[in-house]
């Protein structure tokens, strides 16, 4: 592979660091690399390879002579910024959400769909952690005998909603432990030793903008708008790792013995199921592990072509990062 110059935006961020890291990590072929945020954060370095690389802000004169910027920013700056980058012959990898549903915009996850990135018009964006997690852990049992309903319950870790939230965590669980007085500032609850059903904002018909996505991308990444989907997605006390829980009913049958075989020689996915010995993923194990891991596998009791499942994923890595970087080695 011929070395280019990448720029991640939002570098200082939770997602832009461990995008660096993930460079690093898989030898990316880096010509040069440019690290982008906003004017609070002039004057942090990040090293990459033991080489330090300060923090410059981000403006219209970025990315001259970039090939690949990675955006992890927010989507107010995304639809900034990256009409900008695009129109200087750069590739922008978007995780935010500002692209994912637009017509024109592939929405890749490349274990699943990596032949639509050719499709770019110069964007690709970045798939919700929820949802990349769950169409990896689907897509196999989606080629071999296709899926009618989806149904999925999330527990995403703190760290979906950033650093503030992961301290806001730390904090509350010390103040419960010590009988002292909460500080809230992140949620519109106590998240500590509690579970809040609501990521995001409310929607029309009950459903949070973090369910909807969910149903939307999962349609678009599959380009099957019949699949019926439903989502609940909750926020659980935990610092990494996002945790669900889906069912599906299958076009035609399988059986567990056959899915588990297909899993175990599937690239990206790690198969957790022994439950004789108390095995299956846990949110903990998203720190060591990028694939993502499957377990609890059954049937359902009442429909034949009913099957259940528990998914686990670094929503940082793989969620977001890792997938991005992903994206990106498929371009080149």
């Amino acid at each position: 592979m011929g070395k280019v110059n990448v720029a991640v935006v939002g570098a200082t961020g939770a997602v832009g660091r461990e995008m660096v890291k993930i460079l690093e990590e898989r030898s990316f072929p880096i010509n040069d690399l440019i690290l982008l945020a906003s004017t609070k954060s002039i004057g942090e370095s990040i090293f990459l390879k033991k080489k330090e690389y300060k923090i410059q802000e981000l403006d219209e004169n970025s990315f001259d002579n970039i090939d690949i910027a990675l955006f992890s920013a927010g989507s107010k700056v995304s639809k900034k910024f990256a009409p900008i980058a695009t129109k200087k012959g750069v590739i922008v990898i978007d995780n935010s959400s500002a692209f994912r549903m637009d017509s024109k915009v592939p929405l890749i996850v490349p274990e699943v769909n990596y032949q639509d990135i050719k499709k770019h018009n110069g964007i690709i964006a970045n798939p919700n952690c929820s949802t990349i997690q769950m169409v990896v852990a689907l897509k196999p049992i989606f080629d071999e005998v296709g899926i009618n309903r989806i149904i999925v319950s999330t527990y995403q870790s703190v760290s979906g909603t950033g650093k503030e939230a992961i301290d806001e965590l730390s904090l509350q669980s010390h103040q419960v432990l010590n009988n002292e007085k909460l500080t809230r500032k992140v949620y519109p609850h106590q998240i500590a030793f509690n579970i809040l059903p609501h990521i995001d904002v409310f929607e029309d018909n009950g459903y949070t903008k973090e369910e909807m996505k969910l149903v939307h991308e999962t349609n678009k990444i599959f380009g099957n708008s019949k699949i019926k989907i439903t989502a609940t997605a909750a926020r659980v006390p935990v610092f990494h790792g996002h945790s669900e829980s889906v069912y599906i009913e299958t076009k035609k049958h399988i059986s567990i013995n056959k899915l588990k075989k297909i899993y175990l020689k599937t690239k990206g996915i790690k198969l957790v199921d022994d439950i004789d010995n108390s095995k299956y993923p846990l949110a903990i194990m998203s720190e060591i592990y990028d694939e993502i891991m499957i377990g609890r596998l059954r049937k359902d009791l009442f429909e034949p072509n009913g099957i259940s499942m528990w998914i686990v994923a670094n929503n940082l890595r793989k969620g977001a990062a890792l997938n991005a970087v992903q994206i990106a080695e498929f371009l080149i």
